[in-house]
């Protein structure tokens, strides 16, 4: 009997239906109609993107197996979603989406060198057999550099990455630590790099992991006296990649242990990739040998992504996610969540969700609702320049005396109140402060921090300062 798409969907609900529950299958499944078989590509037909998005993060291994069983190993899904408004005439259209079908990154296999060492190493992940390991990369296939989209603010660090993953542990790229501020891309840009090693060198072992996981790691194998066999299974890897090496800061058994691993992957022609909020010469509390260390190779910084960048960003979600939408809006969007591109990510996810819950055409109107609700919970940008107005009109001074060489006291206190509330406010480097007020170096930012912090607990009239400044700042 020839099979049509009707009889070849029954099947799969049928032997879906055996493996969900009642409510989950009358939800989720009952409302799904065929549409298409062509050749070994069924399309089906779902109400919104929602359900499509449901179906693929909840059900998509289900579908897979019951479509496999139907068609074959080349079974193929196709998604047709039925849109209930367009821009300018109100008729449904459809858009199709293929079922995603990246695989995951595969486990690794790593053959343990037994001479001098426990034949029984253990694995911090999993406790593994005697002598083969199997390493999960715990990499995310779906951070690659195709959605990674390259601009003024992040060229150097993608172009650096670009040439690690082409020649991993044989650039002088080595380490590359990736800094910058929360939601700028490091952690994709670190999961892109490993995703891309992994595909045009199989055979080398990649390790994604926190630099929080790491401690705590560390901190179980001194507990069961393992800390030897935790080395020698960070000395197997071939890249390694460690996110937020920051939370390093004042813990130096781990510090200790990760500068041997450093050593010996960096000597033996491994790589490193460190990713981090701040750099090198901000960081507090590191041991100046792993400092130096993370200066051997490059820091790149990622920057707030410029308006252009901003733009093709939004471009390439609404592509991905199969929405169009006026180029105003789009602009109006760039223009107004400027702040990192997780937020801006989060706006037009928030727009789209708005217009397809409730069924609302898009328009201006709503983009400013949306970006308005948005924009409020995010923590307005405040200049150094802007800082230093106010630390200068809260003493009565003007900003060229708050900047200049005298050692008065009061001026002093105005001096390091504002490089205090620079640091607080901005993500601005302490080198980068310490220029732009008074031209001064890291060294005495940092200083006037610390004077900051112990003046509030001890004197009164100090704290009122730093409570009526921080007040003005946070209007």
């Amino acid at each position: 009997m020839t099979k049509t798409a009707q009889s070849v969907w029954n099947n799969c609900l049928s032997f879906i239906k055996d493996n969900i529950q009642d409510q989950a299958y009358k939800t989720w499944f009952e409302p799904i109609q065929s549409v298409e078989l062509n050749d070994n590509a069924l399309s089906i037909q779902v109400p919104s993107k929602f359900f499509y998005e449901w179906l693929e993060e909840h059900y998509v291994k289900l579908l897979k197996v019951a479509l496999t069983k139907e068609l074959g190993p080349g079974a193929k899904l196709l998604y047709k979603i039925k849109m209930e408004n367009t821009y300018g005439n109100k008729l449904p259209f459809t858009e199709q989406i293929p079922s995603y079908n990246r695989t995951a990154v595969k486990p690794q296999e790593v053959d343990v060198p037994i001479v001098n060492k426990n034949p029984e190493l253990k694995n911090p992940f999993i406790i593994p057999g005697i002598r083969n390991l199997k390493i999960e990369s715990q990499l995310n296939a779906n951070y690659s550099f195709d959605n990674f989209l390259e601009g003024d603010s992040n060229r150097l660090a993608r172009s650096a990455g670009m040439a690690v993953a082409n020649k991993p542990g044989g650039t002088s790229f080595n380490p590359l630590l990736i800094f910058g501020g929360v939601g700028l891309g490091k952690t994709h840009l670190a999961h892109a790099i490993g995703v891309e090693i992994k595909d045009k060198y199989p055979e080398k072992t990649v390790l994604y992991i926190s630099a929080e996981i790491f401690t705590q790691q560390y901190i179980d194998s001194v507990k069961k006296n393992t800390r030897n066999d935790f080395i020698h299974f960070y000395q197997l890897i071939d890249v390694l990649i460690i996110d937020d090496v920051q939370f390093l800061s004042g813990k130096s058994g781990t510090q200790d242990v990760f500068f041997h691993i450093f050593n010996y992957l960096h000597q033996n022609g491994k790589q490193v990739i460190l990713t981090s909020d701040k750099a090198p010469v901000d960081m507090q509390d590191i041991e100046q040998r792993l400092l130096s260390r993370f200066k051997w190779g490059l820091s790149a910084e990622l920057h707030q992504p410029d308006y252009e960048t901003r733009i093709s960003i939004l471009k390439n979600i609404l592509f991905r996610d199969g929405v169009e939408m006026p180029e105003e809006i789009i602009e109006y969007v760039a223009k107004n969540i400027k702040s990192n591109v997780r937020e801006l990510e989060g706006a037009i996810i928030s727009l789209i969700a708005q217009s397809s819950f409730n069924k609302r055409e898009v328009t201006i109107d709503l983009a400013k609702q949306v970006v308005e609700k948005f924009v409020k919970n995010v923590k307005r940008e405040i200049s150094i320049d802007y800082i230093q107005k106010i630390v200068s009109d809260y003493f009565q001074l003007d900003v060229e005396t708050l900047q200049s060489k005298t050692r008065k006291r009061h001026v002093v206190q105005a001096r390091q109140l504002a490089m205090f509330f620079a640091k607080k406010f901005t993500k601005a480097s302490l080198a980068n402060i310490g220029s732009q007020i008074g031209d001064r170096d890291h060294a005495t930012v940092l200083h006037a921090c610390k004077t900051v912090d112990n003046l509030v607990t001890t004197d009164k009239q100090f704290r009122k300062y730093v409570d009526d400044i921080n007040k003005k700042l946070s209007l």
